[in-house]
């Protein structure tokens, strides 16, 4: 038991920066790398979607990042729970279920959208960019808020939930 302790604020901790890490990567496609490809041409929209998804599908440390958050807030929310801090593991299971809810997101839309683009052919080849783009923009871009939104929301209940475990410690000591 005497490790629980130790091992329950970097676990938190850990989950909290990995979210923030994951909600601002979400965030800056919202802000910058959709509105930037909105102006451009469809072949040029759909070449760019095809690079930055193949840089990141090939990402050791993205995967890395994008599932350890999801497990790190699970442990968390256990360790929380088995140091008899009820109100921090609520709010880091909250977390849990919001993260799971932009994996959910990314699993069913966002990377079988990626998927769709990246068998249409190659960029020389495709013979309709317009069209190819038209199944794809509207439908990630939405599905990519709805992502920033969950995931956010998970970094503010993951801040609300390393407050409460931080009061416990120092009431505790």
């Amino acid at each position: 038991m005497e490790t629980l302790p130790a091992a329950a604020g970097p676990v938190l901790t850990a989950a909290t920066i990995g979210t923030g890490l994951m909600a601002g990567l979400y965030f800056s496609f919202d802000v910058g790398v959709m509105p930037a490809l909105a102006r451009r041409d469809d072949q040029t929209y759909v070449t760019v979607m095809r690079k930055i998804n193949g840089v990141l599908d090939n990402s050791a440390l993205f995967g890395l990042l994008f599932v350890g958050v999801f497990l790190a807030t699970g442990v968390a929310a256990a360790l929380q729970r088995r140091l008899g801090r009820p109100d921090a593991a609520r709010w880091t299971r909250t977390a849990f279920v919001l993260y799971g809810v932009s994996v959910a997101v990314t699993m069913c839309v966002n990377i079988p959208l990626n998927r769709m683009l990246a068998r249409a052919g190659a960029p020389a080849s495709s013979p309709d960019f317009g069209a190819l783009r038209g199944r794809f923009e509207r439908p990630w871009t939405s599905a990519n808020i709805a992502r920033t939104v969950a995931c956010t929301a998970a970094l503010a209940a993951l801040g609300r939930a390393l407050v409460l475990h931080n009061r416990a410690a120092i009431a505790q000591s």
